[in-house]
């Protein structure tokens, strides 16, 4: 390849890079959790809060928790901190048992991309 091809092909590449690197940027990753994944606490939370990488739309967003018997535990409505975009909080409907729990998330990240994920915890 020509020092001339190679700086065209350079250059293409590095175009090509700016216009796909803020669509893989686009996804609300999961940042941090309380409890915290494989945690185990000794107060059961009264409420789950994930924290993102980015803003969600609460309403395309929302959890399921599930205790070691794959019993259902049931929630209130998912809920977007009013000061952070980036933070669900989820009240849950009764405190939560001893026990291990798998909590299965999904948001919408403010510019529509969707992601999803799991991760456990348990109450001592």
């Amino acid at each position: 390849m020509s020092i001339s091809a190679y700086a065209h092909w350079r250059t293409a590449v590095l175009i090509a890079s700016l216009f796909t690197a803020p669509a893989v940027l686009a996804h609300a990753h999961l940042k941090g959790q309380y409890p915290a994944a494989d945690a185990a606490v000794t107060a059961a939370p009264q409420a789950l809060t994930l924290n993102f990488s980015e803003g969600i739309e609460p309403k395309f967003s929302g959890i399921s928790v599930t205790g070691a018997q794959q019993q259902i535990i049931r929630t209130d409505a998912v809920k977007r901190n009013e000061n952070d975009k980036t933070q669900m909080i989820v009240p849950l409907e009764q405190p939560l048992t001893p026990g291990n729990y798998t909590v299965n998330w999904h948001v919408v990240s403010v510019d529509g991309h969707k992601t999803s994920g799991q991760y456990h915890f348990s109450v001592k």
